[in-house]
């Protein structure tokens, strides 16, 4: 989530994003441009649902979750920031999908037919798409597929090449620019306003904001205290790497003009050890 204002808030924020989606026909309607398929309902919507099916699992909470009545599952993110790790984030997320169905007692075989959508600002891949759809395939034969109904969506609102159909690019410049260019657009805009209205979901909103902030500066300053430490704990060691060096050039210096008692004397007299190294300026 952005650290926006809430009036300025557009629909690629993924607070107002999982909210506006909240209405089935909006979210049922999303998907079929996507996909370009006809979807008879949406059975359940479950905005930024969580999933946290081990205390030592990473959790994660997806912006929207829905189903088909086919069972068909969606999963669909807005993503704002190029973090290189998305194509990676995506098979974290299948598998903790998968691993939720299976248990609830799902056979392998019964998995559901599953479709993680990412909606991104920025061209992950950087070749100009609006699209990119991953589906595993056979290297040695691509028109092999391996049949796990499995597919993985990059979207890209920053697409230059004329490779989606007009209703998914007038959603995708609808994200882009904020600007309606169709009924749907338009229907999306109108219910951005209604939520922006809604004083519960700003309420919510700013409380999850300054969670947000308390964390980062949390962050912040166990990055500094740990800063502070590793510091000291490379002073201490520099310190002892030059005292070290310092303790073998006065042993050497004493060896060689066979001042043998001195020799035993430093070892266990740091004051007059210290004369010593003023007296060869060490």
């Amino acid at each position: 989530m952005r650290n926006t204002d809430w009036e300025s808030l557009g629909l690629v924020n993924d607070f107002l994003f999982s909210k506006v989606m909240r209405n089935k026909e909006l979210c049922k309607e999303m998907l079929q441009r996507i996909l370009d398929i006809e979807i008879e309902r949406i059975e359940y919507p479950e905005p930024q649902k969580s999933i946290d099916e081990d205390k030592d699992a990473r959790s994660i909470r997806l912006d929207i979750y829905v189903k088909d009545g086919k069972g068909t599952v969606y999963n669909v993110e807005i993503q704002t920031s190029d973090t290189k790790s998305l194509p990676k984030r995506s098979r974290y997320y299948q598998s903790m999908l998968d691993l939720q169905e299976l248990n609830k007692g799902v056979f392998y075989d019964k998995l559901s037919q599953s479709y993680i959508i990412f909606i991104c600002t920025f061209d992950l891949f950087g070749q100009g798409r609006h699209k990119y759809t991953f589906e595993h395939r056979c290297t040695e034969d691509l028109n092999l597929k391996l049949g796990d109904d499995a597919t993985k969506i990059f979207l890209n609102t920053a697409g230059i090449l004329d490779d989606v159909s007009e209703e998914l690019k007038a959603f995708l410049d609808y994200l882009k620019e904020g600007k309606a260019q169709d009924a749907y657009t338009e229907r999306l805009e109108e219910e951005v306003q209604i939520a922006k209205q809604n004083r519960e979901w700003r309420r919510e909103y700013m409380t999850l904001q300054m969670r947000d902030l308390e964390n980062i500066e949390r962050g912040k300053e166990a990055g500094r205290a740990e800063g502070r430490a590793e510091g000291l704990r490379q002073g201490i060691a520099r310190g002892k790497e030059t005292a070290e060096k310092s303790m073998s050039c006065l042993m050497q210096i004493l060896l060689a003009e066979k001042r043998y008692a001195d020799l035993q004397r430093i070892a266990s007299d740091k004051d007059y050890r210290e004369a010593l190294y003023k007296e060869y300026n060490i």
